[in-house]
Formats: C-alpha cells, sequence, structure tokens
C-alpha cells in the first residue's frame, strides 16, 4: 500500500510493539502461552529458516490466532523482523543456565537462550501463571504489566536499534 511506505520506521516500529503489547496482554488473560521474538541489529536468519515462514504485518490479531493452543503454529516462537512477521514456530536454543527458576518451562528456557547469544528482544507469555516476561542478554525481566512491557520494548526496539542494553 502506498500509505504505508511514507510512515516513517519510528511510527512503524511504534506500532509493532503496540500489537505485540496488545497481544501479550489478551494471551496472558486467556493463560496462552507465547513467545515473539524482535529482532534488533543482529540477523535472526537461521532460527525463521527453521519455522514457517509468514512474511505478513503485524497485527494482534495475527499473534494471538498464532498461539490458539489447537493450531499447528503455536509450538515455537514467532520471529519478527523489519516489522513483519517473518516465520512462526521457531526453534530456538534453549539456555542451559543454572539460574532459571526451576518452575520456568521450555519458552522461557528458548526465550533466555536466544538472547544469550544476540541481541534480539524475546517476550515471553506463561500459560500457567498469565504472566509476561522479557528475555534481553541472557536475563529474564518477570511479572511485567502491559504498560511496563510497552516501556521496555520502546526502550530495547525503538531507541537502541543495535546496541545491547
Amino acid at each position: 500500500a502506498p500509505g504505508l511506505r511514507s510512515l516513517g520506521r519510528s511510527e512503524r516500529t511504534a506500532d509493532t510493539i503496540e500489537e505485540v503489547v496488545t497481544a501479550a496482554d489478551l494471551l496472558a488473560k486467556d493463560k496462552k502461552g507465547a513467545l515473539i521474538v524482535m529482532e534488533r541489529a543482529i540477523g535472526l536468519r537461521n532460527y525463521v529458516e527453521s519455522g514457517i515462514p509468514l512474511d505478513a504485518a503485524v497485527s494482534y490479531d495475527l499473534l494471538t490466532t498464532i498461539f490458539e493452543p489447537k493450531t499447528r503454529l503455536h509450538d515455537g516462537a514467532v520471529i519478527i523482523q523489519e516489522d513483519r512477521v517473518a516465520a512462526a514456530a521457531c526453534f530456538l536454543p534453549l539456555t542451559v543456565s543454572p539460574k532459571l527458576d526451576r518452575d520456568l518451562g521450555t519458552r522461557h528456557r528458548a526465550a533466555v537462550g536466544l538472547t544469550e547469544e544476540c541481541d534480539a528482544v524475546a517476550v515471553v507469555v506463561s500459560e500457567e501463571r498469565g504472566e509476561i516476561s522479557v528475555a534481553i542478554a541472557g536475563r529474564l525481566e518477570r511479572k511485567l504489566t502491559p504498560e511496563s512491557l510497552r516501556q521496555r520494548l520502546q526502550t530495547l526496539v525503538l531507541q537502541r536499534k543495535g546496541r545491547f542494553s
């Protein structure tokens, strides 16, 4: 669409963040697990290629549909590259860190594992607790509200394109 081209990159990224926050909030309320990865400076092509290619606009409708427990795509991660949903059902490396709480499952281990290896940001929704977390640089920040998630993503994805933080 010609209208989209006129939108600045940062406006598109702000919209992407809104859609991710809305999806995380809805999934958390429904206690549906999710793992959404946002690429930053380091490319995630290998991980994208492990999944099902989508190349779709980022919308909370699409994200919440992907993570419906009965869909074929709900297992694994969604990867967002340049404000597009690049792929779903992607495999990520699992952390072997003993520091991660024992009560956290594969999704959280994958979020931490990926962010130990690159500068991506991973948003995790726990189906057990309906809790939203963010993984960055191998660390997990837990029990985020939609508002605190929005602020973290704005800081990490909008303001710091390409820097570890």
